[in-house]
């Protein structure tokens, strides 16, 4: 196959059905963690959140799409019309992609409660979480805009620092269970998480999603303060959506691949059923941590931004690796 061996093959209209439950997921992710993002915001900074529209505010992201699709199409002079319009695009593109691999189970009577299971999950999530790189860059650059281009730069540069250590961080718990295939890695943490023997794995993996995602402290290349906006300067009504859409999707990705690498993916008490609770419970958590981080921490200087990634980040990765070979090898 294209991408791998699969263990078993399903039906056509099975994969038709998951495919269609993906992309309702996926919109239905979005407006739920907007509202509890700010919810959220709120209460860490003893102010109100959204508390006007619905019932203590819930239904403000119906608001909030209403006001982008009631916004005008509007297109900057200078900008390069084909690929000023398909960049929003590669970004949704890529989240959607990357959260087909994400197992919410094993498989229960014939049906695998995931997307897809390939045997080179870990590089078909390197692979295609790239397309939202490209995503980015032609939106900066198709802009027309000099504050778009340097977002798109900052984007560039950061994306490419702390994807290398992201893919360090988790080829030591692929050396240590044996597969590059999504659920083989979690079956080999039944009898302990990896979070455990790889902790620093698992925070140099979260650190490098803050920037992997353009979160706080980490959204430099969307820095209003001295870039507007960004790459996404130019971009208004459901276009500028879409890379919103993109954010909260990759957040809720980036904590799926942590869950399923570091903390047992379905592992839990109870009956095989609540497989796909543990692991919405787990990913919650982890987008909890990245709202909380986001309410308290400030904005780093670029400069930091790099130092870090280059200097601390990708150093600690390598050693680990090397640590966890050697001790593989060993033990």
């Amino acid at each position: 196959m294209l991408l791998g061996e699969v263990d078993f093959v399903e039906s056509t209209g099975v994969m038709v059905v998951k495919s269609v439950l993906i992309f309702i997921g996926v919109f239905l992710i979005v407006p739920v963690l907007t509202v509890v993002e700010r919810k959220l915001i709120g209460r860490f900074q003893a102010r109100y959140g959204p508390n006007r529209v619905g019932p203590g505010g819930v239904m403000q992201p119906l608001a909030d799409v209403g006001k982008l699709l009631g916004k005008q199409v509007f297109r900057p002079e200078n900008a390069i019309a084909f690929l000023y319009a398909i960049a929003p695009g590669l970004v949704i593109l890529s989240g959607i992609l990357t959260l087909a691999i994400i197992p919410f189970g094993n498989v229960e009577d014939g049906v695998g409660l995931y997307g897809i299971d390939v045997s080179i999950g870990v590089l078909y999530f390197f692979a295609f979480s790239s397309f939202a790189f490209y995503g980015l860059l032609l939106a900066g650059w198709a802009s027309g805009s000099k504050y778009s281009f340097l977002g798109a730069m900052r984007s560039a540069a950061q994306l490419i620092s702390y994807e290398v250590s992201m893919g360090l961080a988790l080829l030591g718990v692929v050396m240590m269970a044996g597969s590059l295939s999504m659920t083989s890695i979690v079956e080999a943490q039944g009898s302990i998480w990896y979070v455990v023997p790889q902790f620093v794995g698992f925070l140099i993996f979260m650190i490098s999603g803050f920037a992997e995602t353009n979160r706080s402290p980490f959204d430099l290349p969307e820095a209003d303060a001295e870039l507007v906006q960004g790459f996404q300067t130019e971009y208004g009504g459901m276009r500028f959506g879409s890379f919103l859409l993109a954010e909260y999707l990759e957040m809720f990705v980036v904590s799926g691949i942590a869950v399923t690498f570091f903390l047992g993916g379905w592992m839990g008490p109870g009956p095989p059923w609540l497989d796909p609770v543990w692991v919405v419970v787990k990913i919650l958590s982890l987008i909890f941590v990245f709202i909380w981080v986001r309410a308290t921490l400030p904005r780093v200087r670029y400069d930091q931004l790099m130092s870090l990634g280059w200097k601390v980040m990708l150093p600690l990765a390598t050693l680990n690796v090397l640590v966890t070979a050697i001790l593989v090898t060993v033990l």
